[in-house]
């Protein structure tokens, strides 16, 4: 049973790892970060059956996540940092010359967690795809998990990966999308109309479910009925709600502070909202 105000206090911390890191960086997208802060906890701390001290590029006998809208790195580097891939301390190094925390992941640097550079919008669901083909082919158990934003899905290349994935049975992913209604130019029901998206991706031959991406009970309780409908000849599919700039008033629901740092100021009027909860790095 998951301890859901434990997981809560980790997303407090996380939270605020990312307003310092992106702060203090004067370079960074919050709003997804903080918007998804709760998927990755639920996610790296509670359903993910993986190994940090034992991290291989393979993935064999481990679920594997991969991150296709690498622009909210800094998310996924706190909460790597924080279940023990590499050392806490190493987050003040993030968007910093020959840093291994880049702003947008890369693999170069080999940095323990990461298994594809990305950020180049559209191309997680596809290598997502590709890694669950291969432990069907290596009779591997585990799951592959990838993480998409809603703006991001307006790149077709998606929709060739999301066709892919149900014409071959591939039954072994769950995908998630990120459904905050924001991009950097606005609204995403503004910069492109999507409809029912739940209608497209059932016609597409997923499995749906729906997700409140800020409820931490919820998120957790759909990743894991996510994991129950896996194996039945369809991928998975969440399209988890989330308000983007979750947790600082002054950033929520407002989709300039897709890729704004916060300044000093700005910075410690967040971290007033975002109480420490398991220490600073």
């Amino acid at each position: 049973m998951a301890d859901i105000e434990k997981l809560k206090k980790i997303a407090t911390q996380v939270r605020r790892d990312v307003v310092r890191m992106i702060a203090d960086a004067a370079s960074g997208h919050p709003g997804g970060a903080l918007g998804c802060a709760d998927y990755f906890v639920a996610l790296y701390f509670e359903v993910l059956r993986h190994d940090p001290k034992n991290f291989t590029m393979e993935g064999k006998g481990q679920d594997m996540f991969f991150l296709s809208n690498g622009h909210i790195s800094a998310v996924w580097y706190s909460v790597l940092a924080r279940t023990g891939y590499f050392p806490l301390e190493e987050l003040a190094t993030f968007r910093k010359i020959d840093s291994r925390l880049q702003g947008h992941p890369a693999t170069a640097e080999g940095l323990p967690g990461v298994r594809v550079a990305s950020g180049s919008l559209g191309q997680g669901l596809s290598v997502a795809v590709g890694a669950a083909l291969a432990k069907k082919m290596d009779g591997d158990p585990y799951l592959v998990y990838v993480l998409m934003g809603d703006g991001e899905i307006e790149e077709g290349q998606i929709w060739e990966a999301a066709m892919f994935a149900a014409a071959k049975k591939v039954d072994n992913l769950i995908a998630t999308i990120d459904y905050n209604d924001k991009q950097i130019d606005g609204p995403v029901h503004e910069v492109l109309y999507q409809g029912d998206l739940e209608a497209k991706w059932r016609a597409f031959g997923w499995d749906v479910l729906h997700a409140d991406g800020n409820d931490m009970e919820d998120i957790v309780g759909k990743l894991y009925e996510a994991r129950e409908r896996t194996g039945k000849g369809k991928p998975v599919m969440i399209l988890m709600r989330t308000v983007m700039g979750k947790g600082v008033d002054f950033m929520e629901d407002d989709h300039r502070w897709h890729g704004k740092p916060p300044t000093q100021e700005q910075k410690e009027e967040a971290l007033k909202q975002l109480p420490e909860t398991l220490g600073d790095y």
